[in-house]
């Protein structure tokens, strides 16, 4: 399997490791109510603070869009950049693989664009690049231009575990080959189809989202941009002191239920989980820790709650973290994955912050206050509309 060379992730809580650190201790959500431009929705979101001020550097400006701002903005911390640099310059930059997850893409500035069309012929204006925004490969475009890599590129769309099932491509790149080193991940960022989208589904909250509680009622929105860069299990990069920590395994499954609703017997997550628990070479006890997808929506609370218990069983520690950044999405597989390395190194069992009063119907008992415990192996769940699925393992490397 791979190893974690660097990582960091961006999100409601603050730039970079050490504040989403911080809020995973304090419980400290970044949930605000929307106010969103053009977005009359009685709903909290997770937006990320000063994006609209981000300038990006003269040569990459006709990138410009909300969503690549906030790939740079996400770059930018803990080293990740300097990390993908060295990369490049010990491997070359065709050695080096991009591979990324995204639901919406900049999908903002086409709405931008839309509102500025031409009132006779409804042409869009003459600014509008959807190559370089819009477009579903836009993100990878962009990153892979930050960096100047030339090597395979590749961006996953698959809604909700876009950005988990990234993790899976690039390892099987890794042992197949292609590259020596994947620059991985997730962005999605805040825009009026996802949250006038989600609305219409009925599944936001007037409330900071709740997940596992009795009482939750929706979701709650927000954005993301998380990165890792991995190599090849045993493998180093000279100048960069490596994580300590690896990708072990991971599973993928598509049940296919229905376009927007989880299974409900979880079944599909049931495959995923184990499938990952047999890639890493693992058993159920062997997980100290999982991060639920957890959205708080009544329905995929109940059905991972049965497929968990059912893999995992009853007793494993286990919170959504979605109470402080908002669900975000395509981002939101490699947030989460960040949200577990986090926990391998720190020895971290974070709190579901917004969960009051559990939910009796869910056999699981997520964490109600971050503790501190040694944790070796995480698992992070992913699932996304029309039943994509994917969990991904992560553990301490052998001292």
């Amino acid at each position: 399997m791979a190893r974690v060379i660097a990582y960091t992730a961006t999100s409601a809580v603050g730039q970079g490791r050490k504040a989403l650190l911080d809020a995973l201790m304090q419980g400290r959500s970044g949930l605000q109510p929307c106010d969103f431009p053009q977005a009359e929705i009685a709903t909290w979101i997770g937006a990320v603070e000063g994006l609209e001020a981000v300038t990006l550097p003269a040569e990459l400006a006709p990138w410009d869009c909300r969503n690549n701002r906030l790939a740079w903005l996400g770059l930018q911390a803990d080293g990740l950049h300097a990390a993908v640099q060295q990369a490049v310059q010990a491997l070359g930059s065709a050695r080096v693989g991009l591979i990324l997850g995204t639901s919406t893409s900049g999908i903002l500035s086409a709405e931008q664009a839309y509102q500025h069309r031409a009132p006779d012929s409804g042409a869009l204006p003459a600014w509008f690049d959807y190559r370089r925004t819009h477009d579903t490969a836009a993100l990878s475009g962009f990153v892979a231009a930050v960096h100047g890599l030339t090597g395979p590129a590749l961006t996953i769309s698959t809604a909700c575990s876009s950005s988990a099932k990234a993790f899976a491509a690039a390892d099987r790149w890794l042992q197949q080959g292609v590259v020596d080193a994947v620059l991985v991940g997730g962005v999605d960022s805040l825009c009026l189809t996802t949250l006038y989208g989600f609305s219409s589904l009925e599944l936001t909250s007037s409330q900071p989202c709740r997940p596992g509680d009795a009482h939750r009622d929706g979701l709650s929105i927000g954005e993301a941009a998380a990165f890792a860069l991995l190599m090849r299990d045993g493998e180093d990069l000279a100048g960069v002191k490596a994580s300590g920590m690896r990708l072990a395994g991971w599973g993928e499954s598509s049940d296919a239920h229905h376009m927007s609703a989880p299974h409900p017997e979880g079944l599909g997550a049931r495959m995923a989980m184990q499938a990952a628990l047999r890639s890493a070479g693992l058993s159920a006890g062997d997980i100290d820790y999982i991060n639920l997808h957890g959205t708080a929506t009544p329905a995929n609370d109940q059905a991972e709650g049965a497929a968990v218990a059912a893999v995992l069983g009853t007793a494993v520690n286990c919170s959504s973290t979605k109470g402080l950044t908002g669900h975000t999405l395509g981002a939101a597989g490699g947030l989460e994955a960040v949200v577990c390395l986090l926990a391998l190194e720190q020895g971290l069992v974070p709190a579901t912050v917004g969960l009051q009063q559990p939910d009796p119907g869910i056999a699981l008992k997520p964490a109600l206050r971050s503790r501190r415990m040694p944790v070796r192996h995480a698992m992070s769940n992913s699932f996304g509309f029309g039943g994509s699925n994917c969990s991904l393992i992560v553990s301490r490397e052998a001292a």
